[in-house]
C-alpha cells in the first residue's frame, strides 16, 4: 500500500470513530427494532441538552420492557413540526405519539387527528390525581384528559440574591405584589448608584398573558376557550392597564431596562441578570437549569407578582404536551400510552426536573432523593413547584385554547413595546384589541365557525 493510501486509510478511520461518537446518540435511540417489538415512532421538538436527557429517557423505557420499542424524530421547532403533523396524519410517515406546545393545542384539539389520553387511562385505572392539575387542565376537555403534559414551566420571577444582599435590600416574599417589587428595584438601582438597573419584563406576549390570569382575568371568552370556540379576546381590561401600569412607573423612575423582544432579548437579559447589570427579571422556569450553572451569585426565585390588594390566581402553564395519534393500530396506540405513562413516572420526571430545569409534574417526584439531593444543592429550585402545587385550577390559569397564538403574540408584543415607549396605554390596547378579534374572526370564519 502506497504512503498516500495508508494516509487515506488513517484518515478514513479517524473520520469514521469520529463520526460513530457525533451520532451515537442517535443511533443508539434510533436503533432497529428488537426482537418482534411494535414499533412507536415518537416525534419530538427538544434539542440541545434537553435532547441528550430525552433520548436517554427513551432508551430506558426500551429498556423497561419488550413489548414495544420507542424510535424518536427530532422534528425542529413547534412551529414547524405542528405543520408536519398535520401534513402527514393518516400516512405511514406519521407519527405514534407527538410532543406539541401549549400554543398549538386548540389547533390539535380542533384537528380531529387524536386519540384522548383518557380512553387508555380508564382501560387501566390509572390514578391522574398524582398529576398536576394546573398541568392536566391546558390539555383536558369536556371531563376528559386529551393529553398528557411533559416539558412543563411556569413563569417565575428571578433574582439576585448575592446583589440584594450586598446593598441591604430585603429579599422578595414568596408570592410579592407589584409595589413590593417596585420598591426593591428602586432600592437596588439607588443603592448601586445607579451602575445595575433594578428590574426587566421582557416584551413577550406569554408574560402579559400570565399577568392577566394571576390577576384573575381572562384573555378570551368562552372561558378562555374551554367552554367552547373563543369569539372575542379582552385585552383592554383593569388586568392588563395595571400590569402596564406597574411597568411604566419603574421605566418612569430609571430602574427599569428595555432589552425588547425577541429571542436576542432573551439572550440578553439572561447576559444582563449574570453580570449584574440588572438585579430582577421574569421568565420561565425552565431557565433555572442555566441559571444554576452560569450564575456566580446566589439565585433567587419567588412566585409571578400580583397587583396591589388581590391574591394571586395563579398562572398558567408553558411547555408542551404529548398526544396520542388516532392513525394507528389500537396495539400502536396502547404502546404510545404506555410510553408516555413511563415519562410522568415519579423518578423519570425527578431526573427531567433535575436535568433540563422543566418541572417534575408528578407529585410523588418530590419525595425522590435525586430532587431531595438536588435541593439541597440548590434550595430555590423548589420555588417553581411550589407555585405550580399552590395553584388551583380555574379558568383563567388553565391556559389560553385559541388558535393562532403565534399571531395574536406578535400582536401583543406590537402594543406592549409602544407601551413601554410612552404611548397611552389604553388607546394601544384599545387598537391591539380591535386587530386581534379581527384575526379570531377571520380565522372562525376560514373555520366555518362563523357566519358570513
Amino acid at each position: 500500500m502506497s504512503k498516500y493510501k495508508k494516509i487515506i486509510v488513517s484518515v478514513t478511520a479517524i473520520l469514521g470513530i469520529i463520526l460513530i461518537g457525533f451520532f451515537g446518540k442517535n443511533v443508539l435511540a434510533q436503533s432497529k427494532p428488537q426482537d418482534n417489538r411494535t414499533q412507536i415512532v415518537f416525534w419530538h421538538e427538544m434539542g440541545g441538552p434537553a435532547e441528550k436527557t430525552l433520548l436517554k429517557l427513551v432508551n430506558d423505557f426500551n429498556k423497561s420492557q419488550n413489548k414495544y420499542q420507542v424510535i424518536p424524530k427530532y422534528q425542529g421547532s413547534y412551529d414547524t413540526a405542528i405543520q408536519k403533523i398535520f401534513q402527514t396524519h393518516g400516512t405511514n410517515t406519521s407519527p405514534a405519539v407527538f410532543q406539541s406546545s401549549n400554543v398549538s393545542t386548540a389547533q390539535v384539539l380542533h384537528s380531529g387527528y387524536t386519540t384522548p389520553i383518557q380512553k387508555f387511562v380508564d382501560q387501566d385505572h390509572y390514578d391522574l390525581s398524582k398529576i398536576s392539575p394546573v398541568a392536566r387542565a391546558f390539555h383536558a376537555q369536556g371531563g376528559k384528559q386529551q393529553a398528557m403534559p411533559f416539558n412543563t414551566s411556569q413563569p417565575v420571577l428571578y433574582y439576585n440574591a448575592s446583589l440584594l444582599k450586598k446593598y441591604g435590600i430585603t429579599l422578595p416574599s414568596v408570592s410579592p405584589s407589584y409595589s413590593e417589587i417596585t420598591k426593591i428595584a428602586k432600592e437596588l438601582y439607588e443603592k448601586s448608584n445607579h451602575k445595575v438597573k433594578g428590574m426587566t419584563v421582557q416584551i413577550y406576549g406569554w408574560l402579559l398573558e400570565e399577568a392577566i390570569a394571576n390577576s384573575g382575568g381572562m384573555f378570551a371568552n368562552e372561558n378562555d376557550g374551554h367552554t367552547g370556540t373563543p369569539t372575542k379576546v379582552n385585552i383592554n381590561t383593569p388586568e392588563s392597564v395595571e400590569f402596564f401600569k406597574w411597568i411604566r412607573e419603574n421605566i418612569k423612575d430609571g430602574d427599569f431596562i428595555d432589552y425588547g423582544s425577541g429571542s436576542m432579548a432573551s439572550t440578553n437579559q439572561t447576559s444582563g441578570f449574570l453580570t449584574n447589570k440588572v438585579g430582577i427579571y421574569i421568565q420561565s422556569s425552565a431557565s433555572m437549569s442555566q441559571l444554576n450553572k452560569k450564575n456566580k451569585n446566589k439565585l433567587g426565585i419567588t412566585y409571578f407578582p400580583h397587583p396591589d390588594g388581590k391574591k394571586a390566581n395563579g398562572v398558567s402553564i408553558g411547555g408542551a404536551a404529548l398526544w396520542i395519534s388516532n392513525d394507528k393500530s389500537e396495539a400502536i396506540q396502547k404502546g404510545a400510552y404506555e410510553f408516555i405513562k413511563y415519562t410522568v413516572r415519579p423518578e423519570v420526571q425527578a431526573e427531567w426536573q433535575k436535568s433540563t430545569g422543566y418541572m417534575a409534574l408528578n407529585r410523588d417526584s418530590q419525595k425522590t432523593s435525586i430532587l431531595q439531593k438536588f435541593y439541597a444543592k440548590h434550595p430555590e429550585g423548589k420555588i417553581p413547584g411550589q407555585q405550580l402545587d399552590s395553584t388551583v385550577p380555574n379558568y383563567g390559569n388553565s391556559g389560553i385554547l385559541l388558535e393562532g397564538m403565534q399571531t395574536i403574540r406578535k400582536l401583543e408584543e406590537d402594543a406592549m413595546e409602544k407601551i413601554y415607549r410612552g404611548s397611552d396605554i389604553e388607546q394601544v390596547l384599545n387598537s391591539d384589541e380591535k386587530a386581534i378579534n379581527d384575526l379570531v374572526y377571520s380565522q372562525n370564519r376560514a373555520n366555518g365557525l362563523t357566519k358570513k
